[in-house]
């Protein structure tokens, strides 16, 4: 679809719905949201700028195939749960900083857990949606 006005407005929604994205992966831990949530709201930024500009210019965009952000989301999720284990805890232990970081809060395990999960949500949508755009 070559609309003007679409391209105009992913222009400018493309960057704000980025950053929700990261807002409510963020947010996850305390409240609502998190990793797949944050991770359907990039998707859906991705996807709306497909819609304007076209799959091949989005790709362009990711500078890598979206299927490679699955393993690299396995393996910090995989991580946040098996690092307890390494403190003789039990796997998926909430592991803290002492100081909250200014702007974030608090970073625990659950954060990179979140971070994994996101990643993977991102990869697993965008390869399903850009494989079916790109053979049609």
């Amino acid at each position: 679809m070559k609309s003007a006005i679409l391209q105009t407005a992913t222009r400018y929604l493309l960057p704000i719905l980025l950053l929700f994205s990261v807002f409510l992966l963020l947010r996850g831990h305390y409240h609502p949201g998190g990793g797949f949530v944050g991770g359907l709201v990039a998707s859906i930024a991705f996807v709306l700028h497909s819609f304007a500009n076209g799959t091949e210019n989005t790709m362009k965009i990711l500078r890598y195939k979206p299927l490679s952000l699955l393993p690299i989301g396995l393996a910090i999720s995989t991580a946040a749960v098996t690092l307890p284990l390494l403190l003789d805890l039990p796997p998926m232990t909430g592991l803290w900083l002492e100081e909250p970081i200014p702007v974030i809060g608090m970073i625990g395990s659950s954060l990179f857990f979140d971070l994994g999960v996101y990643l993977v949500v991102i990869g697993v949508v965008l390869t399903i949606l850009f494989t079916i755009a790109l053979n049609d």
